[in-house]
């Protein structure tokens, strides 16, 4: 795997996504990946993903997805993991996980993802999921307990006792990106934490045993987060979301539900207006137009005119990704075709990379 941006962090510490500097480090690799990514795509390997645990949203799409779509059209190498074995980390069933993983698959082919993208499933690869062993031997119980995004899933999911699955989540993450070799994550900001373990599992396991894996880069979405119905970070698990594969009409429903505030004058200030501000820039991504100039033009129409803009704005961009979700859906063995050609090939590749932590720990027994 050929390698790019090197490692410009020099703690050996995870860090968290809260403090101002780690961010402002994040935002300058960021930046230097997109710049060799215009000019050398073919020098990255993306690796990213999603628990099948509920229909991807608009939070999905902003914050990740489209990012995902225009990587894999740069000609970067993208590998996009449905991480089926994650779903049980934060609940005691996982419910049709099969129909999940499904529907997931559809949501991503829909959006653009296609045969140039390898797409594949955790419980398939057996030889992904066996780099977690030597993998935890190079972290702490301590620095996996100050992980801060854990710490928020686990309150997300309403959890007060954090299975040993969740506290290892970020190391099982770590091996997704890994075991192919992965060395940029397209990532909003408070999936940074995980990011920084994988770089740490990386240089651990580089230092202790010879230099194998990339410390892989987060590509931070110009996205960002995107705040659901009622003010909070939009989620599956806060059913405040706007899921990708609803109707005009199921949108338009939802969508009147949205937050806002007391003041009739419309206007682009996410510092102080969260909800409106979050609305807004809804409606200027759909539109490919300026926020501020959005809000602008709404001026004094108040929240029903505003819900009304991104209503609009959201079922025409969209549009196009739905009537393809239909057609997708209605074909079923593209959709195990797709998965298929996915789980072959990463298991071909973990395999390899398997064999070859093992000759590095002096555990190969072959010859």
């Amino acid at each position: 795997m050929r390698r790019c941006v090197a490692s410009l962090l020099v703690t050996d510490q995870p860090e968290t996504s809260g403090t101002s500097a780690t961010f402002r480090a994040a935002e300058q690799r960021s930046a230097a990946v997109e710049e060799r990514l215009a000019a050398h795509p073919e020098q990255f390997r993306m690796l990213t993903g999603d628990r099948p645990t509920g229909a991807l949203h608009l939070g999905h799409y902003f914050g990740s997805l489209a990012n995902r779509v225009r990587l894999q059209d740069s000609g970067a190498d993208c590998w996009v993991i449905v991480a089926d074995y994650q779903v049980i980390t934060d609940r005691e069933t996982g419910g049709d996980i099969r129909g999940s993983v499904r529907e997931l698959l559809t949501d991503y082919l829909a959006a653009g993802i296609d045969e140039r993208s390898t797409v594949f499933t955790h419980s398939a690869v057996p030889a992904l999921n066996q780099l977690l062993l030597p993998f935890l031997s190079l972290v702490s119980v301590a620095e996996l307990q100050r992980n801060p995004t854990v710490k928020e899933e686990a309150a997300s999911a309403g959890i007060s006792s954090i299975s040993g699955l969740m506290l290892t989540y970020p190391v099982h993450q770590a091996a997704d990106i890994l075991f192919c070799k992965g060395n940029v994550v397209p990532v909003g900001k408070d999936q940074l934490p995980h990011i920084e373990q994988t770089r740490v599992v990386a240089r651990r396991f580089n230092e202790r045993y010879g230099v194998t894996f990339p410390e892989p880069d987060a590509l931070l979405s110009p996205g960002g987060s995107v705040l659901g119905l009622d003010g909070t970070k939009m989620s599956k698990s806060r059913s405040n979301a706007v899921e990708l594969r609803m109707s005009a009409d199921e949108t338009a429903k939802v969508l009147k539900k949205a937050r806002t505030d007391s003041d009739r004058h419309i206007t682009f200030d996410p510092a102080t207006r969260p909800e409106v501000s979050n609305l807004v820039q809804l409606a200027a991504w759909c539109e490919g137009s300026d926020p501020v100039t959005v809000a602008e033009e709404i001026g004094d129409g108040g929240g029903g005119a505003l819900k009304t803009r991104v209503t609009d704005a959201v079922n025409t961009y969209f549009a196009p990704l739905r009537a393809r979700r239909t057609e997708i859906a209605a074909d079923p063995s593209y959709v195990d075709e797709v998965m298929r050609r996915g789980n072959d090939r990463a298991n071909q590749v973990a395999d390899a990379t398997l064999a070859e932590v093992r000759d590095r720990m002096g555990m190969s027994y072959s010859r």
